[in-house]
């Protein structure tokens, strides 16, 4: 069953394309992972589908009455606020200490309810935000670089969380990721996008094709930390570039 199809959407900034004739739909149950360069629309194409951006054309199409919950990227609480997180996730809705009880447990953060927001780890921040995210029993989990920041035990272990999830709840995932070994190991499917989709497939599938291996190299392991895709190019078919230079750096 589908739960979001895309098709051929379009988003400007100011005037300026940001994406560009966009196609692909997510399904219940599968884990798909957007990889691209900073400036390529990744956020945006999120943003769009939860419905805070407005498409310049094209269609979003969700299921009738589509439940999604978000993990954005960052979430900056000022340090001085007296906030723990039970509160923290009754705000701006109330919810029963029951139902906060089950997503701290599906979020692998169940002892973390009477802790300050200011006083946690990253990665037990991480942990509150996908509760938060669990409130609504989602249909689709999105994650926007959920695990910036963390290092890469904390990392696999919140992925590891992830995949708990989804198989607790049946959701579908989607997620934005520079960490290869996440992309490789977690995924159903993996799109590669800068302005467009200019690469797609299963985890195998786009590992092995050329313009794959020019972004990332051969291994899995690394976590790019930056890394530039250009390319000019016009393509039917998926992974078909005719041009690019990249640049990568831990």
């Amino acid at each position: 069953m589908s739960l979001v199809t895309l098709q051929n959407l379009s988003v400007r900034h100011s005037g300026n394309p940001v994406l560009t004739d966009v196609n692909f739909s997510i399904t219940k149950g599968e884990i798909v992972t957007v990889v691209g360069p900073n400036g390529s629309g990744k956020s945006t194409l999120l943003r769009s589908i939860i419905g805070a951006l407005q498409p310049s054309s094209g269609q979003i199409n969700r299921a009738p009455d589509l439940r999604i919950g978000y993990v954005p990227q960052k979430l900056h609480i000022d340090a001085t606020l007296p906030l723990t997180v039970r509160r923290f996730l009754s705000l701006p809705k109330r919810v029963s200490n029951s139902v906060a009880k089950t997503a701290l447990d599906r979020a692998g953060a169940a002892n973390l309810a009477d802790r300050q927001m200011s006083r946690l780890s990253g990665g037990q921040f991480q942990r509150v935000l996908l509760a938060r995210a669990l409130l609504c029993d989602p249909q689709l989990l999105i994650l926007d670089e959920a695990t910036q920041g963390l290092d890469q035990p904390g990392s696999a272990s919140f992925y590891q969380q992830i995949e708990t999830v989804r198989q607790q709840l049946g959701c579908a995932v989607l997620m934005v990721s520079h960490e290869l070994h996440v992309v490789m190991a977690a995924s159903d499917r993996v799109i590669c996008l800068n302005g467009h989709v200019c690469c797609e497939g299963e985890p195998e599938q786009v590992a092995s094709a050329p313009e794959y291996r020019a972004l990332f190299g051969t291994g899995t392991h690394g976590a790019l930390a930056l890394y530039r895709h250009e390319h000019n190019h016009s393509h039917d078919s998926d992974c078909d570039h005719d041009h690019h230079n990249h640049e990568a750096a831990e």
